[in-house]
């Protein structure tokens, strides 16, 4: 199966949309191909970077749930995977053709997973309280963006769905 093939068997939506579409937005179609394999591999990485590193505290016997750093350790590395599938998830909607252009919605979901991370790693010894105090005003923040966004998203959706004459059968 040749690249051509593939990539008509994957991306169907964009194959078909092809020919009517702008010199720019074909180049926004590459870019964002170009993007997924490149976070396929990031995610490949690091998912045998965690694996190797889980198995390795098995084998030595240090992997002890109890024991904070190594639960930071372990569910930061699963933090950084979840938000590599999360950003590629939202490329493979352009791709789709589902969306135009990566939704804010999806980015503002991404940095509250990163600030999620954030927390899950930190140690909060080491920490100044105001560092402490700002990650979690940014949580606060992103988490009133994100519900404003879905708010006004689902909003216009039930104003859709109200507005389309009914069709009897």
């Amino acid at each position: 199966m040749g690249l051509s093939e593939l990539v008509q068997k994957c991306f169907p939506e964009t194959c078909a949309v092809w020919p009517r579409l702008s010199l720019y937005e074909r180049f926004e179609q590459v870019v964002a191909l170009f993007l997924t394999f490149l976070i396929a591999i990031v995610i490949l990485a690091s998912l045998w970077h965690l694996a190797r590193n889980i198995f390795t505290l098995l084998i030595l016997g240090i992997l002890d749930p109890l024991d904070h750093a190594v639960f930071q350790a372990v569910f930061g590395m699963i933090m950084t995977v979840l938000i590599a599938l999360e950003f590629k998830h939202s490329i493979l909607q352009v791709l789709h053709r589902r969306e135009h252009i990566v939704q804010v919605r999806t980015v503002i979901l991404i940095a509250l997973l990163a600030l999620a991370r954030k927390f899950i790693i930190l140690d909060v010894k080491a920490i100044s309280p105001w560092i402490l105090a700002a990650l979690g005003f940014a949580i606060l923040a992103l988490g009133g963006v994100y519900w404003l966004i879905a708010e006004r998203e689902d909003t216009e959706a039930l104003m859709q769905r109200t507005s389309l004459p009914d069709v009897e059968q």
